[in-house]
């Protein structure tokens, strides 16, 4: 198939083709007599394989490692596993970080609830996000 029948039926766009071929997510595909590029299902299974691992959170970078390591016929698993632990904390992380910013948000805004537009007269600084109590 074509590219633009690959990417149709991978869900992507032939920029995005082309792009993870740049970078050697996808190898270079075989070429007709013309010239067109010619794909085959190991493509498209590549590529669904990349859109669910990027849709797990991990980069196109750890994607590469983990196709580098299935590429030479290895077993990923331990380093698939490690990646996803890495981007639990990761995310562990950023909750917590999103936790800690909404209590304060939360704060600003009742105390907002409690002031007196009136007593605004700092040219520099709102009162609601600046507790000057």
């Amino acid at each position: 198939m074509r590219i633009g029948e690959l990417a149709d039926t991978a869900g992507v766009t032939t920029k995005t083709i082309r792009y993870y071929e740049s970078i050697g997510l996808l190898d270079p595909p075989a070429r007709t007599e013309s010239g067109y590029r010619s794909y085959g299902l190991p493509a498209i299974e590549r590529l669904d394989f990349v859109k669910q691992a990027q849709a797990s959170g991990l980069s196109l970078a750890d994607i590469r490692s983990i196709l580098d390591i299935k590429d030479r016929g290895g077993a990923s698993c331990e380093h698939t596993r490690e990646l996803l632990a890495r981007h639990l904390d990761e995310l562990d992380r950023k909750i917590a970080e999103l936790h800690t910013a909404r209590a304060e948000l939360r704060s600003m805004y009742e105390r907002s609830a409690a002031l007196d537009p009136g007593d605004c007269t700092d040219a520099n600084r709102c009162q609601v996000i600046t507790d000057t109590a």
